[in-house]
């Protein structure tokens, strides 16, 4: 099959869905199909030098909705190339603009939602809900409503797209979706992450690996790591990630409020090597969110066999807890808080015991050979003509 993703952009700070491309189109590539991503990245964009996959940068986008002039253009031209597409994410000009170009062609297109309808947002922010009513109706309804199909990573994540406005329609699929194991030697990428942090040595480590922003729950974390942390000298937090939206500072206020600043390492984006050795360095993750369609840190932690402490607002909390890998509780303080303690008060065999199960966990539910078979069949299921 010849294959086209879309997304307004491919660096790297987009988190899991640039991900979960980069990593699927390495398979899909082995396994003998063509795949090809259209973005609306600056073509001088550095990142694009970096990433895995043969890439048609169409931008710049302008404004935060990304629209460029370039896009519709090229891919009414170059539809015929692809066997499908699949357009990630909505609210931006890469999705209403891969309707515009598909429309009336005999090349289907596909969407993942990636989350982007939960109704946390319509909870969270009501005013930014009832601008978006707005362009609904004539924009992403369409998007949706026309797609050969929506695919959905999780049970979850399609109950939960029903609830964020009464006008929806379209074919919901869910499919497998899942990340890569990673490659090294655990050791060496291990070492390499404590000689850069070297002041990490020694520390029983819990890590935040993902974007500091609101609905991440940083400030739960933070907060409620400060009222265990008096339980072992040794325990240490890192928050490994970009800040998005220039909230660390006032993270980092909370911090010193509560006097375990000295205990927080706030490490800015890991990838590659740094990353797999912040995994391999700690004994859990820590992923509080108020919201999270999927979760690749959390498939990727699994990976690695570190166990992980999540909110019951991760969509696939149940397939970790089920397997053991894992524990759940609330998005709020007292939920937070008790993961850390329940965590901290197993023995190292209940503990050594969860980490064997993250691995099979993640074999068993996130790899992503599996996530790339299900699309394929999906897509052949499906047909390749409208």
């Amino acid at each position: 099959m010849k294959i086209l993703q879309i997304i307004s952009s491919v660096e790297p700070s987009g988190g899991g869905p640039v991900e979960a491309i980069a990593q699927l189109g390495q398979v899909f590539l082995h396994q003998g199909h063509a795949v090809e991503v259209a973005c609306l990245d600056p073509p001088d964009a550095p990142w694009l030098k970096t990433f895995p996959l043969k890439v048609h940068a169409l931008g710049p986008g302008i404004t935060g909705y990304g629209y460029s002039p370039n896009f519709v253009p090229w891919l009414k031209h170059n539809a015929g190339n692809y066997d499908c597409a699949i357009a990630n994410g909505i609210w931006q000009y890469s999705s209403f603009g891969t309707w515009l170009a598909l429309q009336k062609t005999s090349t289907p297109y596909y969407v993942f939602t990636h989350g982007m309808l939960d109704p946390w947002f319509k909870r969270t922010y009501p005013l930014k809900h009832l601008k978006k009513w707005f362009y609904w109706p004539w924009a992403e309804y369409k998007v949706l409503r026309d797609a050969q199909a929506v695919l959905f990573t999780c049970e979850e994540e399609r109950i939960l797209a029903r609830q964020s406005f009464w006008l929806y329609k379209c074919r919901e699929i869910v499919v497998n979706f899942g990340t890569a194991a990673p490659e090294g030697n655990p050791l060496t990428q291990r070492q390499f992450f404590l000689n850069r942090f070297p002041q990490l040595r020694g520390k029983r480590l819990l890590l935040f690996l993902s974007r500091i922003h609101v609905k991440k729950g940083c400030d739960l974390l933070i907060k409620s790591f400060a009222k265990v942390a008096h339980l072992d000298n040794s325990l240490h937090l890192v928050i490994a990630g970009p800040d998005q939206t220039g909230w660390q500072s006032e993270l980092q206020k909370i911090a010193e409020t509560l006097g375990i600043q000295q205990k927080i390492t706030w490490t800015g984006m890991l990838s590659g090597d740094l990353k797999w050795g912040a995994f391999y360095a700690s004994e859990v993750l820590v992923l509080p969110s108020h919201q999270e369609n999927f979760g690749i840190v959390v498939a990727e932690a699994l990976a690695c066999g570190v166990p992980v402490l999540i909110s019951n607002k991760v969509n696939i909390w149940r397939e970790v807890v089920t397997e053991g890998a894992g524990l759940a509780a609330n998005d709020d303080l007292e939920g937070t808080t008790q993961l850390l303690q329940d965590w901290l008060a197993l023995s190292p065999n209940q503990q050594q015991v969860m980490q064997q199960n993250a691995q099979r966990c993640f074999l068993k539910h996130f790899e992503v050979n599996q996530s790339a078979q299900s699309l394929i069949k999906i897509w052949k299921s499906q047909g390749t003509q409208r």
